[in-house]
């Protein structure tokens, strides 16, 4: 396990640099250089031991999104635990303890996440705990759920819709960063804030993504 770690690191530092996201800049994170390189080298090398596209290498929009919410209005996580669900590079995790979380937990069932995790968390002087279990479905009593870019499949997003239910019936502030994916159910969600988000235009759609910060409501909210 060891061994894995320090190659997932070593291959991070190998085949990224230093970017401060657009949205973000109080942030540093080892993202790919060269968006479709990097996708395409992952994907050719990684894929005979099952290891997923890199998306802890780019800094995706509802994140960024996310990330500057809870900077911006650091209320919402200050002396609190977090759970950063998805979390990719670990730029949600980081703001959310740069905006003073007590705790922050950053998920992701990418193996090569825990080692993006640490690094960007170094990267910005800060401590974020990380944890490979897929948490879908599971209550530990996070006061607070982040998740930025999690509605692009259906069958997750209807996994998570449940889940989420659940988290905030019980009384957890969830919160959803998103550039309109595809599964996104606006039914259950109450809108917080709206950003125009640069990204790579070799990964989405377009340079600038309307990236929305909404927070879950559930099923039956006014």
């Amino acid at each position: 396990m060891k061994r894995k770690a320090e190659d997932a690191e070593a291959f991070i530092l190998a085949n990224t640099v230093f970017h401060r996201p657009p949205h973000v800049p109080e942030i540093v994170l080892h993202l790919a250089d060269e968006a479709i390189a990097l996708w395409q080298k992952t994907e050719e090398e990684l894929e005979t031991i099952g290891v997923p596209p890199p998306f802890w290498a780019f800094a995706w929009a509802g994140g960024q999104g996310l990330a500057r919410f809870i900077l911006d209005h650091p209320e919402t996580v200050a002396g609190r635990t977090v759970l950063d669900f998805a979390a990719g590079s670990g730029l949600v995790a980081i703001a959310a303890k740069k905006a003073g979380a007590s705790q922050v937990l950053a998920a992701d069932v990418d193996p090569f996440c825990g080692a993006a995790v640490r690094l960007n968390a170094k990267a910005n002087d800060v401590a974020v705990d990380f944890t490979a279990d897929d948490l879908v479905g599971k209550d530990e009593g996070w006061p607070v759920v982040l998740a930025g870019d999690v509605f692009y499949d259906r069958s997750m997003a209807e996994a998570l819709a449940l889940w989420f239910d659940g988290l905030a019936a019980r009384g957890a502030t969830v919160l959803i960063g998103d550039p309109g994916r595809a599964y996104l159910p606006e039914d259950r969600l109450a809108e917080l804030a709206r950003y125009e988000v640069p990204v790579s235009r070799a990964l989405e759609d377009a340079e600038v993504k309307r990236t929305t910060v909404w927070q879950w409501k559930g099923q039956d909210h006014p």
